[in-house]
């Protein structure tokens, strides 16, 4: 039986489900061709390069992103974006280095930013108040599934395993506010570090609103 036939669509969905799988440190065009069955130049048929391919796997990232909903209000929308993005960008660790990094931003990626900036301006904000939103939000989102996407274990067995070999070499007496605060906290039943996320978001939120409306 035959692949099916070859398109921009279809390559975009290899590159993002190779990028999945195997990071952008280990993509290339020859795997890419290898998991659409087909041959490297043929790709080239469909996109032109290596950089408009992930032009578009960027795109297609942003595409999958909740935009803002118009009927709540401000923090709340906001909100809802954070929460998506966080979730999108824990399906695609790769995308988070790239999602602003690109020359030529697709549709997608213009409109997710055209809805986020709308928002703001729906809410009152002024262009300089809506520009720190903005590059706060994304700053705190991004940073925050970075570190999410980089730690070992976030809680329950897998974390507590990880802090036991972490503290056998814990000296007290030289790191004692660290002892402290793993025994007193991390240790604790019921930690676990993505729920920092939400009381972070709401800190963001809180402070913008604040500063765009004195």
């Amino acid at each position: 039986m035959s692949p099916p036939k070859l398109t921009r669509e279809r390559v975009l969905e290899g590159a993002v489900a190779l990028a999945d799988r195997v990071g952008m440190e280990g993509f290339t065009i020859r795997k890419l061709a290898e998991q659409l069955d087909t041959k490297p130049m043929s790709i080239y048929h469909h996109v032109p390069n290596k950089e408009a391919i992930i032009d578009g796997m960027v795109d297609t990232v942003f595409a999958e992103m909740t935009r803002p909903p118009a009927d709540v209000p401000w923090q709340e929308a906001m909100t809802v974006v954070a929460h998506s993005v966080r979730e999108v960008l824990a399906r695609h660790p790769w995308a988070t280095p790239l999602l602003d990094s690109r020359p030529n931003p697709g549709p997608a990626t213009l409109t997710h930013h055209n809805a986020m900036i709308g928002c703001c301006r729906a809410a009152g904000f002024s262009i300089e108040a809506t520009a720190h939103a903005v590059a706060l939000i994304d700053a705190f989102v991004y940073g925050y599934s970075l570190q999410e996407a980089a730690l070992p274990a976030t809680g329950g067995e897998d974390l507590v395993e990880l802090v036991e070999g972490i503290g056998s070499v814990m000296d007290p007496e030289r790191y004692p506010h660290l002892v402290e605060f793993t025994a007193e906290h991390v240790m604790q039943p019921g930690y676990d570090f993505t729920k920092e996320f939400d009381f972070g978001l709401s800190l963001v939120l809180d402070g913008l609103e604040a500063a765009a409306n004195p």
